[in-house]
């Protein structure tokens, strides 16, 4: 299974950028966002992206922070 990899940006989290994570997970399990220095490179920006991307993608989904990358999971079945 591999990982997919993606970069979040200066323009932040928008519509096109859900879009494409969902596009990600159509054809893996697990994708990992890089957060770049024009994207806010602080912890805190980070954790927020973190759950606002979680809030966007549904309840399928999980992540974990770790520094400055996001490490998203899509579960097989619905999570409670």
């Amino acid at each position: 299974m591999t990982i997919s990899r993606i970069q979040l940006g200066k323009n932040g989290i928008t519509e096109n950028f859900i879009e494409t994570l969902k596009d990600h997970f159509k054809n893996h399990m697990n994708v990992k966002v890089s957060v770049l220095k024009s994207a806010g490179h602080e912890k805190a920006a980070v954790k927020n992206y973190t759950e606002e991307i979680l809030e966007k993608l549904g309840r399928n989904y999980t992540a974990k922070t770790i520094g400055f990358t996001i490490a998203l999971r899509k579960w097989k079945r619905n999570v409670r």
